[in-house]
């Protein structure tokens, strides 16, 4: 790892991402992480999740850490406390863009998710899922899975997004698939949308598999950061980020002492101004918090 430029007492807010970060590639946290995090926590740190994943698909792992801190998730769309489910902020995409998402997406033959219900857990609704779409299929099921006996209420299958939509409150809208496809269907979104939402991605270049999620423009994980430090009284240079993506760049950006996991994406770990870790199944996060909080 690079150099320090900033002192260990200097750091006041931790932010971890959450897949190909704090977790490793069997999705579990290794036991590392956790010791460093709670080290970092007693010497009075403030750490926090900063996720692309739905609030409730991020909650298990928030309450299994116990953190001090309320969660960013939705890239940032909303903070949340887990333990309570007090919501701190919250970014909503209108009816009237959210319809215009699926009438492009669709047009495109892609399969569209709403995440809902920001003042609950979070409502997925899905109306169809493609036979060649194996992404989408194998994240519905790994939903219902993690959410055991919640899965329905989580998870719900509807006849037309576009009859119900206006029945719920709309976080963000994600489409998902292989790389080159998800990469035309940005272009034609970032054109179509013409700044209406803030669209970003998240690319696995190894697994052939791209997540668009489409969010309010006033939200991205940056932004989500900088209300949570605003909260607490923290400037940049207070804040400590650790990422491995594209929906990350923004708070990396943010954040004084920014750090990417060695498993980044090579454009991420070529930024002279990031400091870059080991990989998520090298204890990279561990890594970063001992050089940087604890050392």
């Amino acid at each position: 790892m690079q150099n320090s430029r900033k002192t260990k007492d200097s750091i006041k807010l931790l932010a971890l991402d959450l897949d190909g970060t704090l977790l490793n590639s069997k999705g579990k946290i290794p036991e590392e992480n956790i010791k460093a995090i709670r080290q970092a926590e007693e010497k009075g740190v403030l750490v926090t999740i900063a996720t692309g994943r739905r609030f409730r698909d991020a909650l298990p792992v928030a309450l299994e850490l116990k953190l001090n801190a309320p969660l960013i998730s939705h890239n940032g769309a909303l903070i949340k406390f887990a333990d309570t489910l007090e919501t701190i902020a919250a970014s909503l995409i209108s009816n009237e863009t959210v319809l215009e998402i699926l009438r492009v997406g669709k047009s495109f033959g892609a399969d569209a998710m709403l995440s809902c219900d920001p003042s609950g857990k979070g409502i997925l609704l899905y109306d169809r899922i493609s036979e060649e779409n194996l992404p989408l299929q194998k994240y519905i099921q790994w939903s219902k899975k993690l959410h055991g006996s919640e899965a329905e209420e989580a998870v719900h299958h509807v006849e037309s997004l576009e009859k119900v939509s206006g029945d719920y409150e709309t976080v963000h809208v994600s489409f998902s698939g292989n790389c080159r496809t998800m990469a035309r269907l940005e272009m034609i979104l970032q054109s179509e949308l013409d700044g209406a939402a803030n669209i970003l991605t998240t690319v696995y270049t190894s697994l052939d598999f791209t997540l668009i999620d489409i969010l309010p423009p006033d939200a991205s994980k940056g932004i989500g950061l900088e209300k949570l430090a605003a909260i607490e009284k923290l400037s940049p240079e207070n804040i400590m980020v650790v990422g491995d993506n594209f929906n990350d760049l923004h708070m990396l950006e943010f954040a004084g002492t920014p750090v990417v996991m060695g498993n980044a994406d090579p454009s991420l770990l070529e930024r002279e101004e990031f400091y870059t870790t080991l990989s998520n199944d090298e204890n990279g996060v561990m890594l970063a918090i001992e050089r940087f909080i604890l050392s």
